[in-house]
């Protein structure tokens, strides 16, 4: 670390009146985990040597005889929380082997950190990748829920339901969005805007790049921030950090958010699109303007890898059990392989909007915010070179591209479009027989798939698949 690195965080230290440094890292199903230290305990030692922590409390890292890993700070995540009572830096961290201090190769951020590395290695077409996540999430008032063996349920409340005109019990002035009615509503229908326009302010502050905010379709509190793109680790970094800043924004205002992609049954659920740019010396190598939606040849390649690894890919971008309960038709979210210009029911949309070299991009549609970032969009982009590679044409692989409403056509012609898996455990088959495109540039170990296979079964699929549901109970009970 160069000391004039030292002199900018010791400055913005002293900037901030911090007294406390928040340590974070990400563990390999995507969540925050963190160490705080006081401002006394934090100095060049912590750069050279880290902090302890047992990984085999973490899942998926290390078993309980070898646990023993330190967290490494990066500088340029350093950034005010603006929660915590004492002024709080937090600095998103690397994980590395405690006696040899090399990279720890399961640690999400440096599977991200390799992708990144990998770009130029596999094609000489591009050297750097471009991302841009749109976040959905709903904001409630109430959640509540219960699992036992004699007793299941959850009950959400949200100020802007449908459901709640008729209760008489409460005061309304009449102002409710309409069931699936919510997209892009004015206050006084939207009462959520200025809690949004808080967190983005928040989001800005961290030093992330926000393109807008509005409602989302969702009538019961759906919301929608899209940012700005940024290099794969550093998006990734920022999806951890706004998640974050929403949930304790939400929170701070007496209310909660959540990114889980269905909490309502036959209510929009909630994605997070990935779009995605390659570029070559700084020039983006997706456009062409004689192509298909002007798209370069590489582009479509590019496509035709991840439409090809499209089910496999879904056990990384889509790795809850609820995720699929969006991936079902009428609700804008895709449930076929293939791709089209602005066609929102497809898996990859090329949007219209984005007409110059520099904006065009496409966006893969699948994947929600329950995904590790560092993972999935490591996963897409070696799924998206394997298809330059392999000159996969995504049109003579059936793909596409189509630009009408799939679903109106005859069932026989519909059904020569490949589906996506309609379930967690379909999506973890597709990956154990499809994972070799992780293999190049040893960016995921070797024993990755088969640790995220079992960690996926033990801990999600096989105790949703033994518990009873209580709507089984309505159907089945009196049988």
């Amino acid at each position: 670390m160069q000391g004039s690195e030292i002199e900018k965080l010791q400055t913005f230290l002293t900037q901030t009146e911090a007294r406390m440094v928040d340590l974070r890292f990400a563990d390999l199903l995507g969540r925050f985990h963190h160490v705080s230290l006081p401002i006394s305990a934090f100095d060049q030692r912590t750069f050279a040597h880290g902090v302890a922590f047992d990984a085999s409390s973490v899942a998926g890292f290390k078993t309980v005889e070898g646990g023993d890993m330190v967290l490494i700070p990066e500088l340029a995540s350093a950034v005010l929380d603006p929660f915590y009572e004492l002024p709080t830096v937090a600095m998103i961290c690397s994980l590395h082997e405690s006696n040899s201090r090399a990279p720890f190769e399961r640690d999400p951020r440096q599977i991200a950190r390799l992708a990144e590395a990998c770009i130029a290695e596999v094609t000489p077409l591009a050297d750097r990748s471009l991302w841009g996540p749109e976040f959905e999430f709903y904001v409630f008032d109430h959640i509540s829920s219960v699992n036992t063996n004699n007793r299941s349920s959850y009950t959400i409340e949200a100020v802007e339901a449908h459901w709640n005109t008729g209760e008489e019990c409460n005061r309304h002035l009449g102002q409710r969005i309409r069931y699936q009615g919510g997209y892009h509503v004015m206050p006084p229908l939207d009462a959520l805007h200025d809690l949004r326009s808080r967190m983005v302010e928040l989001i800005e502050a961290a030093g992330i790049p926000v393109k807008y905010h509005h409602h989302e379709v969702g009538g019961a509190g759906q919301c929608e921030i899209e940012i700005g793109f940024l290099p794969l680790l550093e998006a990734a970094d920022a999806i951890m950090t706004i998640k974050h800043l929403v949930r304790m924004t939400a929170l701070k205002a007496g209310k909660t958010a959540t990114f889980m992609p269905k909490p309502l049954t036959d209510e929009a659920g909630s994605g997070m699109h990935f779009h995605q740019m390659l570029f070559k010396d700084e020039q983006p190598v997706f456009h062409d303007p004689q192509g298909y939606a002007e798209l370069s040849r590489t582009a479509l390649q590019f496509i035709g890898g991840i439409l090809t690894h499209a089910p496999a890919l879904l056990a990384l971008c889509n790795p809850s059990t609820n995720s699929y309960k969006r991936l079902v038709p009428g609700f804008e979210a895709p449930t076929r392989m293939f791709f089209g210009l602005a066609n929102r029911s497809a898996a990859v949309r090329i949007p219209k909007q984005a007409r110059t070299a520099a904006e065009k991009r496409f966006e893969f549609r699948p994947p929600d915010a329950t995904c590790n970032p560092y993972l999935a969009m490591s996963a897409m982009l070696l799924a998206g070179l394997d298809g330059i590679r392999k000159e996969i044409d995504p049109t003579e692989a059936g793909f596409g591209p189509f630009d009408f409403n799939v679903f109106e056509l005859p069932v026989e012609e519909r059904d020569k479009i490949g589906s996506l898996p309609a379930s967690l455990e379909q999506a973890l088959d597709a990956l154990r027989a499809d994972s070799d495109f992780l293999l190049p540039g040893k960016v995921f170990p070797s024993d990755f798939t088969d640790v995220w296979v079992d960690l996926k079964m033990r801990h999600e699929v096989l105790p949703m698949r033994t518990r009873t549901h209580p709507y089984e109970v309505e159907l089945y009970y009196d049988c």
